[in-house]
């Protein structure tokens, strides 16, 4: 996580050997850029003689916009109805036709309904672990552990995939550029930072990369102005969830330590520079078995935030006429995809949107355990339906999709029978099945890979994990699958583990 300023004290006085040379990133291991470049051109050949990087779809994607609704939502009431199953797995909610015929999803999603001769659906996802394991499903980790969920710089942990796109970029890019966009943003706020009593979430960080390759994570100025339906009946505390609805002044910015006033004279951004140069006076009186490149990179990256206004006009959502705002809905989500878009546009690379928890643990995310239907009906999928339809359509009207890949997906999915004891009913974790949507980019028009049994519990046909899903995202972004980056034991492995290119998507 990048904080710009973060706190003086902690930066000059208390900042420990350790925090340092894990700013140094691959320096942590002895290794720099050149020395990683010099391995996975060793391990894996020289970069573009793989047969993947001819095939189509390589490169489609410009740019890629992840949308990753946290708590998983279920399969059954989005995306994979299964209208003729017994009552205790349809659910009370039904399907309608969609734009592709023969193709119906949820009738709570109308508009996407409309536009689904966009998109193609993935339909058979599946892994062994029905945990809340972010990190499972935006990195190359092999394994999972309900252990290392809270821990995000536990070494065991991969680089998340904005990261890895961001450090590859990187290392094609000419010596001491940097775009004006990050390459690597994360919207809105640092992932479950904004729920009481618990701890960050891991996933979505750099991992051995170092942390001048976490994303650059925004935050939201602005408050909630409606209450959503409670996680559970017995809840007695209740918030104003800014999913749910947002003030029209609400917008994103850097970081509260980052972000600069219109009017901070240059000489209070001298200051600040300063700052960090004292900051790299620390680092440089450490001994020399530490590379210091991650660190001189995560220093010049912080500074030029402070100084780049297109960076802060892109986020800057307010510049958009209300009628746009309005189209993407006055929602936390929405105002984010609209967010997104705006990056994007700017020249953007990798953009990250999290439905993340909120208040309560559970509230505002997708992890409906119990209360399902009325926090189905009347708070997520009316978000989403409105937020995702206004993205593609934009894009499209923008000649952006082509270029740019949105994937919509989770953790896992959710289990097939309806739990009938919670009030609201509930389904709880389930990864032996799920649906993801992937549109733009390369990616096919009105289709469905894969499909699940009758009654949405397992797969039927052709069995997608989310390590193919990485994969097949680094093809249409022009990045090699089979490159190589050195693990926690300096061994050369490929960033997405043992994922494929799926070719059925593009």
């Amino acid at each position: 996580m990048l904080r710009i300023l973060g706190n003086p004290t902690r930066l000059c006085d208390g900042i420990a050997r350790r925090d340092l040379l894990q700013i140094g990133g691959l320096g942590a291991f002895g290794l720099g850029l050149s020395d990683f470049l010099r391995m996975s051109e060793a391990a894996a050949g020289e970069p573009g003689q793989h047969t993947g990087t001819k095939s189509p779809g390589f490169g489609k994607a410009k740019a890629c916009i992840l949308l990753f609704p946290y708590g998983s939502p279920p399969q059954h009431e989005t995306f994979d109805p299964k209208p003729d199953a017994p009552a205790e797995i349809r659910g009370e909610m039904g399907s309608i036709e969609t734009a592709v015929p023969g193709l119906r999803i949820c009738e709570g999603l109308p508009r996407i309904a409309r536009i689904m001769d966009k998109v193609t659906v993935v339909r058979s996802m599946t892994h062994p672990y029905p945990l809340h394991g972010l990190a499972y499903a935006v990195s190359g980790i092999p394994t999972y552990t309900p252990a290392i969920e809270t821990i995000i710089r536990e070494p065991s942990h991969w680089p998340f995939i904005g990261s890895m796109v961001d450090y590859l970029d990187e290392s094609q890019a000419a010596p001491g550029s940097r775009p004006a966009i990050p390459r690597n943003v994360a919207l809105p706020w640092v992932l479950n930072s904004k729920v009481q009593d618990l701890g960050l979430l891991a996933g979505p960080y750099a991992a051995i990369l170092g942390q001048a390759y976490d994303p650059v994570f925004t935050d939201f100025a602005g408050k909630g102005t409606k209450i959503a339906p409670k996680i559970t009946h017995s809840q007695a505390q209740e918030f104003m969830d800014p999913y749910a609805a947002v003030d029209a002044d609400g917008h994103f910015v850097i970081t509260p330590e980052g972000q600069l006033a219109d009017d901070l004279p240059a000489d209070r951004i001298a200051s600040r520079r300063s700052l960090l140069d004292r900051f790299d006076e620390v680092r440089r009186g450490l001994d020399a078995s530490s590379s210091p490149t991650g660190f001189d990179r995560h220093q010049a990256r912080a500074y030029s935030l402070l100084t780049e206004p297109r960076f802060r006009d892109a986020l800057d959502v307010r510049r958009e006429p209300e009628s746009v705002r309005q189209r993407y809905g006055m929602t936390l989500f929405g105002q984010s995809c609209l967010a997104a878009r705006r990056l994007i546009e700017a020249g953007g690379r990798f953009v990250t949107v999290f439905w993340d928890c909120y208040g309560l643990f559970g509230t505002g995310a997708w992890d409906t355990h119990a209360n399902h239907y009325p926090r189905l009906k009347d708070y997520l999928l009316p978000g989403f339906d409105l937020a995702y339809s206004a993205l593609l359509n934009d894009l499209d009207e923008r000649g952006m999709l082509d270029e740019t890949l949105v994937m919509w997906l989770s953790e896992h999915g959710r289990t097939p029978q309806i739990d009938s004891k919670p009030p609201g009913a509930g389904r709880h974790h389930w990864s032996q099945v799920y649906s993801t949507v992937y549109a733009g980019g390369g990616v096919k028009r009105g289709e469905v890979i894969g499909a699940s049994d009758g009654i949405g519990g397992y797969v039927r046909d052709n069995p997608v994990s989310p390590k193919d899903i990485l994969a097949t995202a680094f093809h249409l972004m022009g990045i090699d699958p089979e490159t190589m980056v050195p693990d926690r034991l300096q061994r050369p492995v490929r960033v997405v583990g043992t994922g494929r290119v799926r070719e059925e998507l593009f």
